[in-house]
């Protein structure tokens, strides 16, 4: 039978280790047989995992024969990964093993060097630190998980059941993967990627530049046809001399500054009016449904309309 080994570190955070468990405990075969062995390990002793104490009935040893490692996310600022846990999970990986981690769980995994060369992912909001702390790895903050084969990573909370669902219909075939899906009440796949669900932040504005009262104006009047030329007409200055001021103090271009503020404008609309897309399109600038449909997905990684089905108050 295939063994899952899932993972328990101090501070380990209880959904993601739950999520695991009760997911390939559960899958069935064709037959009723069950379609995987789950081990609980840990390092030895009991473990924080923030609103109780556990004890894994298996230690490290427990890695020894599975053939797939489950490593759950840890909550913030956890304390470092014992250095017998790197070994054994490098040893497992020199072996064939199969490793994935949920959420926050890829820092762990990108502690062992494993991750080095590869694509990974992990909660959006912690992608930019894991980035940081492990430049060797290509970190996509937009997916809701990354497969390289051997080694995989997923976003965070319910990204971690998409993981599962993913590795049971590789190792078993989409009958079988569905059936789990339907027993988690969870589609087998899921529109778009986690970018659906990073909160964006209003186009930033620097506080008492000289670009403030005009990146006001075009948060106020984003939905009005607004040329480059016309929003140098309001701010006193040329064409290219805005241009230039903008890169400066905000990074970016006063056109790409102005669909950001836009989708930002929709994404408001979808949550919170019943407007058909397209007459949202024209309420916040675009010329067209169509390149408002393009832009929008461009921008949050679904379309409008699933990310209203999601987000709709």
């Amino acid at each position: 039978m295939h063994i899952v080994a899932v993972l328990a570190l101090d501070q380990v955070v209880p959904f993601d280790l739950a999520t695991p468990i009760e997911t390939f405990s559960r899958t069935r075969l064709p037959g009723g047989g069950l379609a995987y062995e789950v081990r609980i390990c840990g390092t030895g002793g009991e473990l924080d995992a923030g609103t109780f104490r556990l004890r894994p009935p298996w230690g490290l040893e427990g890695l020894a024969g599975a053939a797939t490692i489950i490593l759950p996310g840890r909550a913030e600022n956890p304390p470092p990964v014992p250095g017998d846990v790197l070994d054994a999970l490098r040893a497992a990986a020199a072996r064939g093993t199969r490793i994935a981690s949920i959420c926050s769980g890829a820092f762990v995994l990108a502690e062992t060097g494993l991750l080095d060369g590869l694509r990974a992912t992990t909660h959006w909001a912690a992608a930019a630190e894991l980035a940081r702390r492990h430049p060797a790895i290509d970190v996509d903050p937009d997916v809701l998980y990354v497969d390289n084969g051997q080694f995989l990573s997923s976003a965070g909370a319910a990204a971690g059941l998409d993981l599962c669902l993913h590795l049971i219909r590789r190792d078993h075939g989409s009958a079988v993967a569905a059936d789990a899906a339907r027993l988690s009440v969870m589609p087998l796949e899921r529109e778009g990627g986690q970018a659906q669900f990073i909160v964006h932040d209003p186009p930033p504005t620097p506080r008492g530049s000289e670009l403030e009262p005009v990146l006001a104006w075009l948060e106020e009047n984003c939905a009005a046809e607004l040329t480059l030329s016309g929003i140098a007409g309001h701010a006193g200055m040329s064409a290219r001399t805005l241009n230039r001021r903008f890169r400066e103090q905000t990074g970016t271009t006063p056109l790409q500054w102005l669909l950001r503020a836009r989708v930002r404008r929709a994404q408001h609309l979808l949550e919170a009016t019943g407007d058909p897309v397209d007459r949202i399109a024209g309420q916040v600038g675009f010329g067209s449904p169509t390149a408002f449909r393009e832009r929008f997905k461009r921008v949050v990684g679904t379309s409008p309309q699933a990310y209203r089905a999601s987000f709709r108050t």
